[in-house]
């Protein structure tokens, strides 16, 4: 009796991206993508109908991040194996993946050999993790910033004044302008503008 192919849901914004993964896993012998998405937020229910075993997410995707998705996944079907595919090798990104219950960590630009076997040994049980940026993880430590001061650093990333925070965020100009000089301060930055771009690049927001 033949087993059951290993079954796939591919979430992926980019459709040229997304089709080249389903593609190159496709010629798997014991792999099968079942569904793809192009949403987030459209991650659960696809997992749901289609019966997955292992969830490919790309991070930055619309409606909802991937390790958004990752952590409502875990929620809702633990035994589904979560897999984070990303452009972005960011320390910030793997601990957030990591804490939200993936069970792999591998960048876009990793062989299509290393993603098949990846998928075959978390649903062994195991956690495949790019060794470069487990080791960059672990020297860049926790993120400082608490998720309030999160919030703030993501709405002032449009450029918007204080007065227009305060009001988009339903606090006084004096709280955003704390947790702002807190993140900048926490951040090593010098100004919000630099804060911005170093938990960007850290993985951070």
């Amino acid at each position: 009796m033949t087993p059951r192919p290993i079954r796939i849901l591919l979430a992926e914004d980019q459709s040229m991206v997304r089709e080249a993964l389903a593609a190159l896993l496709g010629l798997e012998p014991d792999i099968e993508v079942v569904a793809q998405v192009a949403r987030g937020d459209e991650v659960v229910a696809a997992a749901r109908s289609h019966d997955v075993n292992v969830a490919l997410l790309d991070i930055e995707m619309p409606g909802m991040t991937g390790i958004e998705a990752a952590a409502a996944l875990h929620a809702e079907l633990p035994a589904l194996r979560i897999v984070i595919l990303t452009t972005f090798g960011r320390p910030g990104y793997l601990r957030g993946a990591m804490e939200a219950g993936a069970s792999a960590f591998l960048v876009k630009d990793a062989p299509a050999a290393q993603l098949a076997d990846a998928v075959r040994r978390v649903l062994a049980g195991e956690r495949v993790i790019d060794p470069n940026l487990a080791a960059a993880a672990l020297a860049e430590g926790a993120n400082p910033l608490t998720d309030r001061e999160r919030e703030v650093l993501r709405a002032a990333e449009s450029g918007a004044t204080n007065a227009e925070l305060a009001a988009r965020l339903h606090l006084s100009q004096g709280t955003v302008r704390n947790y702002l000089s807190t993140a900048i301060q926490k951040l090593a930055a010098r100004n919000r503008a630099e804060a911005v771009r170093v938990a960007r690049e850290k993985g951070w927001l």
